[in-house]
């Protein structure tokens, strides 16, 4: 008699590499923990949009108990407005934001043109100011189309928050390294956004100025407003199924195709070695450890130096080109001064452990 193995009830199978979310458990922060301006600069993969008003803080924030706490998460992407205003204009707005790669959803199995085909999202949410907000999903290529609906958070109360969205025969996902789907969790709208006529769960052409309904909250007036995400997943299905918890080491890889942050351990760290072209010029060769989206570009803080010749600005340092279709290795070649042409060099931070030297091809 053939042996029949029970799933008890709520007990899902692995299937693996269901989350097309990367970081969604808020694990890798390769910038830093916090931060206080816009864009990407601590959760990985994950950015603070917003208009330039400021007085926002961007963080990654511990969990120490609750309910995702005991799903096994222990970091959350939060947002805190740090200077509250009293009267935000209409041209204000906030949201945390995940892009996803086209390619990734071209290629996920979702039907995106069909409305039998569904998506579902599902996350960890909360907020200290009571009220509705808002899940927007934006498309990019051919005509952006987007899809939002609603939940409501009481103050300071985590909430798990699932939705299925359909195919739609408008949308247009490209296979290739571009944008494919905008994931916005959004936290305050201003008036030149919202529109009350503004119809929920279902997709329509995108309208900067109809992205929501009128938002039913005060967070943006609220000193001190938390919003914290954790625990997002979004996979092909219907339904949901328990998060795909997946290793710091597998998650930083993924990021790294996006982002390359060499770690400044100490002082004289060495980040790539070279050799002097000439007596005045040094080129390096670093190898990735994943190939990047796209050619990156280089950012370096702090003082950096090929050994034995003195410090180099951020200014004479430049990658001249990724070399190899496969971009994992780049060039760089800096300015040096009194070298022995021919000679083997590393290049490393002069006695600058707080210097940068980062690579980037986010989306």
């Amino acid at each position: 008699m053939a042996l029949t193995t029970v799933r008890p009830e709520g007990m899902g199978f692995n299937t693996g590499r269901r989350n097309l979310i990367i970081n969604g458990a808020m694990q890798v922060a390769q910038r830093g923990t916090s931060s206080t301006a816009a864009n990407y600069e601590t959760v990985d993969r994950f950015q603070n949009s917003r208009s330039t008003d400021g007085g926002v803080t961007q963080s990654q924030t511990d969990l120490t108990s609750g309910s995702p706490y005991d799903e096994g998460f222990r970091h959350v992407y939060r947002q805190t407005m740090s200077t509250a205003s009293s009267t935000p204009d209409a041209g204000h707005y906030l949201a945390a934001l995940q892009l996803i790669e086209a390619s990734t959803v071209a290629t996920s199995g979702w039907n995106y043109t069909s409305d039998s085909s569904y998506l579902t999202v599902s996350f960890w949410v909360k907020s200290s100011v009571a009220g509705t907000y808002v899940f927007q999903f934006r498309t990019n290529d051919g005509t952006a189309q987007a899809y939002t609906f609603e939940y409501t958070l009481v103050a300071d109360t985590w909430k798990k928050v699932t939705h299925s969205i359909p195919g739609n025969s408008n949308i247009t996902i490209n296979n290739d390294n571009g944008r494919g789907l905008e994931l916005y969790w959004w936290v305050y709208l201003g008036t030149n956004y919202d529109d009350s006529s503004h119809t929920n769960e279902v997709w329509e052409a995108y309208s900067g100025s109809s992205q929501s309904k009128p938002f039913a909250q005060n967070w943006m007036t609220t000193a001190n407003a938390t919003f914290d995400v954790t625990g997002v997943q979004l996979e092909v299905g219907e339904n949901a199924s328990d998060f795909e918890h997946r290793s710091f080491g597998e998650e930083l890889a993924l990021c790294q195709r996006y982002f390359f942050a060499e770690p400044q351990t100490r002082a004289y760290h060495a980040t790539l070695n070279g050799f002097f072209a000439s007596t005045t010029m040094f080129i390096g060769l670093k190898h990735l450890p994943v190939p990047m989206r796209a050619g990156p570009s280089l950012s370096i803080t702090g003082n950096f130096a090929a050994a034995g010749t003195a410090n180099k600005t951020t200014s004479s340092e430049t990658i001249t080109n990724a070399i190899g279709d496969d971009l994992t290795s780049i060039e760089i070649r800096g300015t040096v001064s009194s070298a022995t042409a021919g000679e083997g060099a590393n290049f490393r931070n002069d006695n600058d452990a707080t210097a940068t030297f980062h690579l980037d091809a986010e989306l």
